[in-house]
């Protein structure tokens, strides 16, 4: 490790991302943390309507939201790589191939972010998995669902359009699934732009 890494070390000690308390200088969550998520189950039940499978790699509980969180209002971008390594790891291999598609971001919180949660968790996983991102659909107007009701999400999904061909078999990336407002959308938009099998993986799944 370079002298300037250990001195940093020594003044600040690396945090977990999860909880906030010290970790090793080479770890993002700290043994409790990485234990707590090691116990968390994925989950392949039913999905949201135009999918073909959905499947999520824990609940949207405990140690996996809150690297959800620290992802998307912290900054945090390493820890779209322990989310993509989890995913890998533990995704079943029936449900891959195909190229990566990311959920699009509406284009305000994309600009005021500075990042695309999204687009990280995706393109980490797309390196795991030796295969490409395909940036082929957008996210039109201004609306956001994030604070909506449950119902409000359901009622008014978020308007997904192509920017270009589709994939014929796609792995449809987000961090988190929620109502299946915004996955279900963007299948149906997948699919009218040519592609014939859409996958979706997220990271957590509220139940």
């Amino acid at each position: 490790m370079h002298l300037l890494q250990i001195a940093a070390g020594i003044v600040a000690p690396p945090l977990c991302a999860a909880c906030g308390r010290s970790c090793r200088a080479d770890a993002v969550l700290c043994t409790r943390c990485s234990r707590g998520l090691a116990a968390a189950r994925p989950i392949a039940a039913g999905g949201p309507q135009g999918l073909d499978r959905v499947w999520s790699s824990a609940p949207h509980d405990g140690v996996a939201r809150a690297l959800v969180a620290s992802l998307k209002f912290r900054r945090l971008l390493t820890v779209a790589e322990v989310m993509a390594e989890r995913m890998h790891w533990l995704v079943p291999g029936h449900l891959l191939g195909g190229a990566v598609v990311a959920i699009p971001p509406a284009r305000a919180r994309r600009r005021r972010r500075g990042f695309d949660p999204a687009g990280e968790l995706a393109a980490a996983l797309a390196a795991r998995l030796e295969v490409e991102v395909v940036p082929c659909l957008a996210r039109s107007g201004s609306g956001h669902q994030l604070g909506q009701r449950r119902t409000e999400r359901i009622r008014h999904p978020p308007r997904i359009e192509s920017i270009a061909p589709a994939p014929r078999s796609v792995l449809l990336i987000d961090d988190v699934l929620t109502t299946g407002a915004t996955l279900t959308s963007c299948a149906a938009t997948l699919r009218a732009a040519g592609a014939k099998r859409i996958v979706a993986l997220t990271f957590t799944r509220r139940l």
